[in-house]
């Protein structure tokens, strides 16, 4: 038996250190890194089992070729050079009759290892081929309010909580998504350290906290605004900060904020009056306050305000400039990496976009040319993208020659040409940067592939060459691509030797403590002039969505999606352990609302709205308030009774970054 040092290379921020013990080229058991400070030596409970995603007998383990109808799931395997020439073949013949905007290259984040994450988008950047607009389904949105605040650097580190007086989780269950930041609050909470959950579900994270504050959907920005109020009215902002790094607080102070005084907001929120001036005074008097922010709160119309108003706090009260302050929502910006050799190689400047959000659209619409080719990279976007039924409507176009590169035989793999097995993270070499942390890690294979898996990386090279391209990216090895990241690279980057990273172990890379912001005035923008000049409000603000009231009148109920505990989304559904445990998708009902519609714990019920209707179990508890259904996870029809939940939402877009705005949904249920 031997132990290897690798790296968690789900989508998560706490980028785990792992130590993989492998015997006769298989994985005996996956644990937690001691040596690396943040991970501390753990692992969530569903990385734990990935031995079992490695070596699960629902591994694809040869190319496969369609025989069927579009979604039927009939294949008959092929060899990889059979695969590998109908692939050359039909790309080929589509670029020369109708140019390489035909083609769609579909890879995000289902590996956070930077070569095999970037280098498929890399290669149709270079083919230049029409481009994925990505992350819009997941954290367009709250990057782009975030960037408009405090411009394109990174939030707090999280491992300066141990320093904090206060610890606000703000629409983040960190016992799903951020399990070693929770870990870390139990020695701030020994010293007496309060930790507050703002969130309309009462997760897990909610039960273990001191207090929860159960908001309404949507109304993220009107608290915020409110503190703002209180703290004003109180004189508890720090007037010298504010003066010196803010912009804009001024015009904030006397358009805005006067209109959320306490009533008004605990109208909106649903909150009581005394709940939000115990918040605020809390706040007010804390030196040290962190807020870890939530991607899912902008998740909705209106979202970039709510994230908006709520990194804004911290200025009010100078957290920002004290060890322990602040706000995290991501860590990447402030680690200037350039990964423009891998994501773009050669090829046009720009290019037509298609958004990540609106793909059904796209297969359904596009024209001059029409999209005509797609490839997916351990995706799953006939689950994840919004207006699921659009997307599943693209996908089975005959005329559409779709190759799907996964390791298990996902919904989108369903509707491909030809299906091709791909490696898991324990198989591939590569180099990662957290999101949620200050980390940095090379990582070698655990265990060679499995079956006839091939990774993201040696397949993008091979049909790179197959369709001759010379750039440097598509011959080199990812030892020797890695030294181009920290080219002109500032600060912890920049003093890191590459070389220095292939003994495998994690190095940190944080800025200097003390939170900066790059802006075009150097300030954390409350005015921002970039959102007037596009139309937008310029000032943090919250108004009732004109959308959303008229659905809310047709619909009861309105759509909460969330993070599961065990199946979060497709990428564990290979793991028949975490399948069981986290048991059939199912939606959460109220008792009030399950009790008015004569629905009981257990029964398959019908969720529906104009778009869809999809069946699931449904359990019935107080985790939301009335007039809310939860549906946690993102789970595949095939688990599912019928549908899943993305097919309930539609195609529009946030107010900022073009994003998802899956909980602008509004349905009703009942019996199945």
């Amino acid at each position: 038996m031997e132990t290897v040092r690798v790296v968690c290379a789900h989508d998560c921020p706490d980028m785990c250190s792992l130590l993989v013990e492998v015997e006769n080229q298989r994985v005996t058991r996956v644990k937690g890194d001691p040596d690396q400070p943040y991970t501390a030596g753990f692992a969530c409970a569903k990385v734990n089992r990935d031995a079992e995603l490695v070596h699960s007998p629902e591994r694809l383990t040869t190319p496969l070729r369609r025989t069927g109808p579009k979604g039927s799931g009939a294949f008959a395997p092929i060899t990889w050079d059979e695969a590998l020439d109908e692939i050359e073949s039909r790309w080929k013949s589509i670029i020369a009759e109708s140019g390489p905007l035909a083609l769609l290259g579909y890879a995000y984040s289902a590996h956070q290892g930077q070569v095999n994450r970037h280098i498929v988008n890399g290669f149709f950047h270079a083919l230049g081929s029409s481009r994925l607009q990505a992350g819009t389904v997941c954290d367009s949105c709250c990057e782009t309010a975030w960037d408009m605040s405090l411009g394109p650097v990174g939030g707090a580190d999280p491992e300066s909580v141990v320093d904090s007086d206060l610890v606000i989780a703000w629409g983040c269950d960190l016992m799903a998504v951020n399990v070693h930041f929770w870990a870390m609050l139990d020695g701030p909470r020994k010293r007496g350290v309060q930790v507050i959950v703002i969130d309309p579900r009462r997760s897990r994270t909610a039960q273990q906290a001191d207090w929860h504050l159960q908001i309404r959907i949507g109304t993220d920005a009107a608290l915020a605004i409110g503190i703002a109020h209180i703290l004003l009215r109180d004189g508890l902002c720090d007037q010298d900060y504010i003066a010196a790094h803010t912009l804009g607080f001024d015009a904030w102070a006397r358009d805005v904020i006067p209109n959320f005084p306490p009533a008004r907001v605990a109208e909106i929120t649903g909150l009581s009056v005394a709940d939000i001036e115990k918040l605020a005074a809390m706040y007010g008097a804390a030196k040290r306050a962190f807020i870890r922010v939530g991607e899912g709160m902008t998740r909705l119309a209106a979202g970039g305000q709510a994230l908006r108003a709520v990194v804004t706090l911290p200025a009010l009260t100078g957290a920002y400039g004290r060890p322990g302050g602040g706000a995290l929502l991501l860590t990447a910006p402030s680690m200037d990496f350039d990964f423009s050799s891998v994501r773009k190689p050669s090829g046009p400047v720009t290019t037509r976009l298609v958004n990540q959000s609106l793909l059904g659209r796209a297969l359904l619409d596009t024209q001059d040319p029409p999209l005509r080719a797609l490839f997916v990279a351990a995706n799953n976007p006939a689950v994840t993208c919004p207006d699921a039924v659009a997307v599943r409507a693209g996908l089975s176009r005959e005329d559409l020659f779709t190759v799907v590169h996964d390791p298990f035989m996902t919904d989108t793999a369903r509707y491909a040409d030809i299906v091709l097995p791909a490696t898991t993270y324990l198989e591939t070499e590569d180099f990662y940067r957290g999101y949620g942390s200050y980390w940095v890690q090379y990582a070698p294979a655990a265990v060679p592939p499995q079956g006839e898996a091939w990774s993201n990386f040696r397949l993008t090279q091979t049909l790179a060459q197959r369709m001759g391209l010379t750039d440097p990216l598509f011959s080199k090895t990812e030892r020797e691509i890695v030294p181009a990241f920290f080219r002109n690279a500032t600060g912890a980057i920049g003093t890191i030797d590459p070389a220095s990273l292939f003994d495998h172990r994690p190095v940190k890379a944080a800025p200097p403590p003390g939170q900066t912001f790059a802006t075009p005035s150097g300030k954390l923008e409350i005015y921002s002039a970039t959102l007037a000049a596009q139309g937008l409000p310029p000032l943090p603000d919250w108004q009732p969505d004109a959308q959303e009231v008229a659905d809310a009148a047709r619909w009861p109920l309105r759509l909460l999606t969330a993070p599961a505990y065990f199946q979060p989304h497709t990428a564990y559904s290979g793991v028949a352990f975490l399948r069981k445990r986290e048991g059939e998708p199912f939606c959460v009902l109220h008792p009030d609302d399950a009790a008015r519609r004569g629905l009981v714990d257990g029964q398959k019920v019908r969720l529906f709205n104009d778009r869809a209707t999809i069946t699931l179990v449904l359990k019935i508890a107080d985790e939301t308030l009335p007039g809310v259904a939860l549906v946690p996870g993102q789970r595949p029809s095939s688990e599912a009774v019928e549908g899943t939940v993305n097919m309930l939402c539609s195609e529009r877009l946030t107010d900022m970054g073009e994003g998802a705005t899956y909980q602008s949904t509004f349905l009703d249920v009942k019996a199945a």
